[in-house]
Order: structure tokens, then C-alpha cells, then sequence
């Protein structure tokens, strides 16, 4: 926990020889313990004085020692208030080292497990990566579905066959040369959210047993589509910021055979990582050698902090060797279970295993977000979102920096609502979880983010809701939790 300089600077013995720094050391403590918070005015010269039995010149001396040193600022008619602070910023975690071989994978269980717990209401997810309904154009969506109801009463009981609405594909079609990419409406393949998406071109390149290479730490959804295919994963080391690690890619595709690869180029999840342009071009380059599908999670694209978004790896394929995949779920509505797929070469079978798997999805909520798109009011939603999450990302990195033991490392992603905490070694993250759950406070803990369950000691946080004093509370709890189990 943070001391004042001139506090800190005197030692114990000396500090008790003066009052006021006593005084001084014990405010600090409350404020580092979330008691007054930045911006917060702390108790008046008198009322200090009254409730801690000291003099009025003690408090007014412990006040000025507060102000020089920073912590306190005064202002003229209204009393003294906690300054914001900055505090170092964490360093990023190393580059993954996941272990060279492929493996079956072996999460669904665990991952079930922790997310039916993690639902529960009186939670403060730090959890889940959906977001909050007040970040969500709700009311819009609302209006625009009664309005169809009305105007189309057979909307909710029909079925829109594979590939899915024609006006929906149009304005995802236009949509998509915001990534750089120009496909045609019947490139494109609706699907029930970018889940189902991923599985089924996972499902049109791969077949049970064969070897899927992945980023390390990668997002544990993939991870259970590729046990529940039967197939293997291949973890590739992956930097925190750029992405996968390309060289150990390359030298993964020679010693083994890779049938695909499922990235997440864009703001990864649990990383938030995203791939530079040249690297994307590399890529490409590099599995069109050996004519390896590449599988493009591009869920998180249009959640940049800043515009323009990052374009797709997709926008560099001229062989149809890469399968977009993407949705409105981390945007306009997680319900609706609205995504699409450009599979490339693989479009008729993507289309075939669409029909025989879930028949279509959903009319209504395919016309709902047509209706959204066509009306312009998409990328207005974006630019009022972006500098919110950006606001989350930096006051949870921040809040991370005040409470967490020195040596924690997090990473700094610039899109997406995701952070990969990296805790003391001695810290195991499913323990961690489990305590945290006890105070009312979810967490994702590493090891699901792993076909082998690696990351004991690391944690995904997302910022997904609005920024409050009860979030800041449990990253306040989380931290102090570190520290006991440090």
C-alpha cells in the first residue's frame, strides 16, 4: 500500500514522535483502503480533531504534510480532498511458452462449472465478456422490433434458410469494407452468434483428431469446440501485445501436421493482443504455403479504443484460404445470437453444416439488426462506446497498479474488454476464484485459457461494467487477496 513520502521518509521511531505524522500515516491508510477515494473530501479540520482526540493544529500540520506530499489537495471555502494519484503502470507479461506438442484438450467441465456460478446476480462480474445492457443501444432495438412486428406479424414464425437474410447479408456486406475486405451478400453465411460460426468451419476443414494450432493463452470457447470435435489443440507461443508468435508458428508447422489454425487477430481473448499489419500479411504468406485454412475470430474488431478499426487478416487472402467469423454479440446485442461467416472456398459446405445443425437462425432478430445497420446508427453507437471502454480498461489497470502486490504484470490492450493478469507464482488462480466467489466478486482464473491448463497463477478481468465504487471495492478485494495468498 502507497505511504507518503515524508511519512515513509522518517521511519517508524521517528514517527512516533510526532503526532502529526501519526495522524498523516493513519489517513493514508484509509484512503489507500478505498475509505476517501480521489475526488473525495476527507473530514474537516475540527470534526478530525473531535473524532481522533488531537488538537486542531495536529490535523491542520498532518494536512499540510498530506498536501505536500500530493496526496491531499486544499481547495479555497471547502476543505482538503484526496488529489488523484498515478501510479506505475504494471509491466506487460512475457511471451507465452506453452508446451510443443499437441494435446486433447480438457476444459469443458471446469469452464461450465465456473460460469454457471459466475452468473449469479448479486455477482460483480469481472468475468463475463458481455456487455453491460447500459452500454447497449436497448431502446433503439426495442423500438425497431415492434415496429417489424407490427408492419410483419409472420416475422417471429418463419425460417430465413442458410445463407440467412438477404438484406442482413447486404449490410454486413458493406459492413465489412471497414475491414478492407470486399465480399459479395452471397459470400456470407448467417450464423446463431460467432460461436457457432468458428465451429462450423472448424467442422467444414478438420475432422476428428486432427491438429488445431491456437495463440496460448486463447479463449477457452474455442478450446471446448475443439474437444467437443475431437480434435487436438497446438498452443503457440503468443506475445502480449502482437499476437501470436509467427517463428514458433512456423517452426510448429514443420514438426507437426497442422490441419488449421483458429486465431483471434484483433484484440484477443484473455490477451487483448493485436496483430500489426505486416505480421497479418506474414500470415497469410506463411499458411498459403502449405495451404492451411486459417479460421479468423474477428469478434472483437470494431471494439478499437480508437478508429480506424484494424483491418481483417481476411483483407490479405487472395486464396480464399481464410474464414472469417464474427458477430453483433460484443456490440449491439448479446441475445439476438446474431454472426456470419465469409468461409471462403468452404462457403457450400459452411452453408450445408448450417442447415443440418440448427436449420437458421432466428428472422426476427436478423431483420432487428438489419434494421439498425441500414439506418446508419451503428458506427454513431461505436464512437460513443469506445472512449468508455477505453476509460474502464485505464481505470482497471490503474486500480490494478494501487492494490495488487508489486510484480504483478497486466497486460495494456488499445480494443476489446478484456485484461490477462499475471499474479505472484505462489498464487493459484482457481483458489483465488474461489474466494473471490465467497465476496460476491467473479473472476475468469488462467487455466481455462489452456488445452494443458496452464496460467495457474494468472487471471482474465474484463471491464464490461460501468465503472462504480462497488467495482472499484472488489478490484480493492481482489488485490488485497493477493496479497494474503502472496
Amino acid at each position: 500500500m502507497q505511504v507518503a513520502k515524508s511519512v515513509r521518509r522518517q521511519g517508524p521511531a521517528a514517527a512516533a514522535e510526532n503526532l502529526y505524522r501519526r495522524v498523516a500515516r493513519r489517513l493514508i491508510e484509509q484512503i489507500d483502503k478505498g475509505i476517501y477515494r480521489a475526488g473525495e473530501r476527507v473530514p474537516s479540520v475540527r470534526r478530525l480533531s473531535e473524532q481522533w482526540k488531537v488538537s486542531i493544529a495536529t490535523v491542520l500540520e498532518a494536512y499540510r504534510l498530506l498536501e505536500n506530499d500530493g496526496l491531499l489537495e486544499a481547495r479555497p471555502q471547502s476543505g482538503y480532498y484526496v488529489r488523484e494519484r498515478a501510479y506505475p503502470v504494471p509491466a506487460e507479461p512475457d511471451v507465452s511458452s506453452p508446451p510443443g506438442a499437441p494435446t486433447t484438450v480438457n476444459v469443458i467441465d471446469v469452464a461450465l462449472r465456473v460460469l454457471k456460478t459466475a452468473r449469479r446476480s448479486e455477482i460483480v462480474q469481472l468475468c463475463l465478456t458481455t456487455p453491460h445492457p447500459e452500454y447497449l443501444p436497448v431502446a433503439r432495438l426495442n423500438r425497431i422490433a415492434a415496429a417489424i412486428a407490427r408492419r410483419d406479424t409472420g416475422a417471429l414464425h418463419r425460417y430465413d434458410f442458410p445463407p440467412g437474410l438477404p438484406a442482413l447479408r447486404q449490410q454486413i456486406a458493406r459492413r465489412m469494407l471497414e475491414t478492407g475486405c470486399e465480399v459479395a451478400p452471397d459470400d456470407i453465411v448467417i450464423t446463431s452468434g460467432c460461436q457457432e460460426a468458428v465451429t462450423l468451419c472448424l467442422r467444414a476443414v478438420a475432422r476428428p483428431g486432427d491438429v488445431i494450432a491456437v495463440e496460448s493463452p486463447t479463449y477457452y470457447g474455442t478450446l471446448q469446440t475443439i474437444e467437443s470435435l475431437g480434435m487436438k489443440a497446438l498452443e503457440v507461443p503468443t506475445h502480449p501485445r502482437d499476437g501470436i508468435s509467427l517463428e514458433a508458428l512456423e517452426l510448429a508447422l514443420e514438426r507437426h501436421r497442422v490441419r488449421a489454425c483458429v486465431l483471434v487477430p484483433s484484440f484477443s481473448n484473455p490477451l487483448g493482443a493485436c496483430m500489426p499489419d505486416d505480421n497479418r500479411r506474414r500470415l497469410v504468406r506463411l499458411l498459403a504455403e502449405q495451404e492451411i485454412p486459417l479460421i479468423e475470430d474477428d469478434i472483437n474488431g470494431d471494439l478499437s479504443f480508437t478508429a480506424p478499426r484494424p483491418k481483417a487478416v481476411k483483407a490479405f487472402d487472395r486464396k480464399g484460404l481464410v474464414l472469417y467469423c464474427s458477430s453483433f454479440s460484443k456490440t449491439l446485442s448479446p441475445g439476438s445470437r446474431i454472426g456470419w461467416t465469409v468461409p471462403g472456398r468452404w462457403r457450400m459446405q459452411t452453408e450445408h453444416l448450417k442447415y443440418v445443425s440448427t436449420m437458421a437462425t432466428p428472422t426476427l432478430q436478423q431483420m432487428v439488426v438489419e434494421g439498425f445497420l441500414a439506418h446508419g446508427g451503428y458506427d454513431r453507437y461505436l464512437r460513443g462506446m469506445r472512449p468508455v471502454y477505453a476509460q474502464n480498461a485505464e481505470r482497471t489497470i490503474q486500480a490494478i497498479a494501487r492494490f495488487f502486490p508489486s510484480g504483478t504484470r497486466v497486460t495494456k490492450p488499445t480494443g476489446g474488454f478484456v485484461l490477462w493478469v499475471e499474479l505472484p507464482p505462489k498464487v493459484d488462480a482457481f483458489e483465488m476464484n474461489r474466494r473471490a466467489l465467497e465476496r460476491g466478486i467473479a473472476i475468469a482464473p488462467g487455466p481455462l485459457f489452456s488445452a494443458k491448463q496452464k496460467y495457474r497463477h494468472f487471471i482474465r478481468l474484463t471491464f464490461t461494467v460501468p465503472w462504480s465504487e462497488r467495482v472499484e471495492q472488489a478490484l480493492f478485494t481482489l488485490g488485497r487477496l493477493t496479497h494474503e495468498m502472496a
